[in-house]
């Protein structure tokens, strides 16, 4: 079964699309960060960095709304990627996987179908509050000629799905690893905090504790919301009192930050699906 992993994707997809109660939740956070903590703190970061700095005439400055934008993006496929690998454990909980691995179907194309549906939800995720946070003043695209938007938006998809896959293919492995709901959930809150927080999601790495700044380093978070403030502000802005110069060499550097990331978590995970004998 060459493509069996479609089944798998439709499966998922089907019962995300009929779930409107988690259509609308799973959407409902980040918009909820966008105008509580986006709208308030921008009223505010202006006064903390007021006089720290002036910013260079070839850089353009951002609202805290623009800067914090990319941060809940990444936020949000973080949170879907990582809570989406408990659908194996749910269907080891219920029996449903015992059926699923006596198929003739490899058990690689398991992985690679819910993987896919992950991926699926965090591209329509990461459209809308894309345009959520144009809607409430983010600076997007600004001075964007329509191919650079066009460019801008592939290279977008394309590090979306690169993070994306990774994060589903360690929420995938830890769903097959764990048996308990409980634990799964506890284990899911216990790497969303730290990978959320120790990174420039809500603020500048340069503003953080030492420790939590050597944190954000190895953090495939922080790589992808550098990518996207490249795809969606630009190479060179300012904000915070800080001039942010990424270039082509640091979204390079963003880029083979996620593919190692990816790629190693897909060696573990099918090292995992194809050895595991606990369903």
């Amino acid at each position: 079964m060459p493509l069996g992993f479609t089944a798998i994707y439709w499966r998922d997809m089907i019962k995300f699309a009929r779930s409107k109660a988690m259509i609308f939740l799973s959407l409902l956070q980040p918009v909820l960060w966008l105008v509580f903590y986006g709208i308030s703190m921008s009223n505010n970061t202006g006064l903390f960095f007021a006089g720290t700095s002036v910013a260079p005439p070839d850089a353009i400055t951002v609202s805290y709304m623009t800067f914090i934008t990319s941060g809940v993006i990444g936020m949000t496929i973080l949170f879907t990627c990582l809570y989406s690998g408990q659908n194996l454990q749910f269907d080891k909980q219920y029996g449903l996987m015992k059926t699923i691995v006596v198929s003739p179907m490899p058990r690689s194309q398991i992985l690679i179908g819910t993987t896919l549906s992950g991926i699926t939800k965090c591209l329509i995720q990461t459209t809308i509050i894309t345009l959520f946070g144009y809607i409430l003043g983010a600076q997007l695209f600004a001075g964007f000629l329509l191919s650079n938007i066009i460019t801008s938006a592939i290279g977008l998809i394309l590090f979306s799905i690169l993070f994306s896959a990774g994060l589903m293919f360690l929420s995938n492995m830890i769903g097959l690893k764990v048996n308990n709901h409980d634990v799964s959930q506890a284990i899911m809150a216990l790497l969303t905090l730290p990978l959320f927080f120790a990174s420039n999601a809500l603020y500048p790495a340069e503003t953080l504790p030492f420790t939590m700044k050597l944190l954000c380093y190895v953090n495939p978070l922080a790589y992808f919301i550098d990518s996207v403030r490249y795809f969606t502000i630009g190479p060179n802005f300012y904000a915070f009192g800080f001039n942010y110069q990424i270039g082509l060499e640091g979204l390079l550097s963003s880029f083979i930050a996620l593919g190692i990331f990816a790629l190693v978590m897909f060696v573990l995970a099918i090292f995992v699906i194809k050895n595991i004998r606990d369903f």
